[in-house]
């Protein structure tokens, strides 16, 4: 009687785990893995810098994290890290606005892609931080020039990646939305868009980074108000206090790393068939 039952238990408890529990073991490996080498790094480091064998700007970890649960405990951790999420939120919402709009409308229409292609291919190449002493004397060294700054950057992959999403529409479908009657703004929302989806979010990752990285440029050149991660790590720089520093760039990483992760979430989202794609040859 036992031995009959086992076979029905052991299907029981595969139905019941469902048909996605393979497909996230074979995800969550890899993602083990990363975490396993991380820590195994941060322990290697750790040990190094409490036998003194590594340079005194190489703190040990512990001595990192307990610098940030000070500054989380003072209150200054959220200070500074909601000035410069603020910064870099705002000009990625900007520029990514800006870019994603654009760069549809020149996916569809040639004379606008004509138009753009020589000033993007023209001022593309051009390190944006470089614009910033110019924004500063425009508007001051404020948020504002830091968000600029960070909006124009945003501008290009979000422009580029939502051009070419949209020249990547097959024809079929647009055809076949047409014979069925559906009017231009209706084909561009309810096919062109949804087609062109995959590639947006991935210009927008890229885009997401570079807002962090310019926010952080900008607020080690100046901040009105002495406020900002970068601003923190310049300062700790000229104190010598290199535990401080790393704390700073630990609390940027977590930012940066749960921003891109919400990005993500919002992909799964609004863009599900991509997820699909991305999952269908790894099943």
């Amino acid at each position: 009687m036992a031995e009959e039952i086992r076979p029905l238990a052991r299907a029981l408890v595969r139905s019941a785990a469902g048909p996605g529990r393979g497909p996230w073991r074979a995800r969550s490996a890899p993602a083990a893995a990363s975490l396993a080498v991380i820590g195994a790094v941060v322990a290697a480091w750790q040990l190094l810098a409490q036998a003194r064998l590594l340079p005194a700007f190489l703190v040990s970890p512990a001595a990192v994290a307990g610098q940030l649960v000070a500054l989380a405990v003072s209150g200054e951790l959220v200070r500074h890290a909601a000035a410069s999420l603020y910064r870099s939120v705002a000009g990625l919402a900007l520029g990514a606005g800006g870019g994603v709009a654009l760069g549809l409308v020149a996916g569809v229409a040639r004379p606008v892609a004509a138009f753009f292609d020589p000033l993007v291919a023209l001022t593309y190449p051009v390190p944006k931080v470089a614009l910033l002493p110019v924004l500063i004397v425009w508007f001051g060294i404020s948020d504002l020039s830091k968000i600029m700054v960070i909006a124009i950057s945003c501008f290009y992959p979000c422009f580029i990646a939502a051009l070419y999403g949209a020249r990547a529409t097959h024809p079929t479908w647009v055809w076949a939305a047409q014979s069925m009657g559906a009017r231009p703004a209706r084909t561009f929302l309810r096919v062109v868009l949804p087609a062109a989806a995959p590639q947006i979010f991935s210009g927008l990752r890229v885009a997401l980074a570079l807002s962090f990285i310019l926010m952080l440029a900008s607020e080690m050149i100046g901040s009105s108000n002495r406020t900002g991660l970068g601003f923190l790590i310049l300062a700790a720089d000229a104190s010598g206090r290199f535990d401080l520093m790393f704390a700073a760039i630990a609390a940027i990483a977590a930012l940066g790393f749960g921003a891109d992760r919400a990005l993500l979430g919002l992909r799964r989202i609004l863009a599900p068939a991509a997820l699909a794609a991305e999952a269908a040859p790894g099943e």
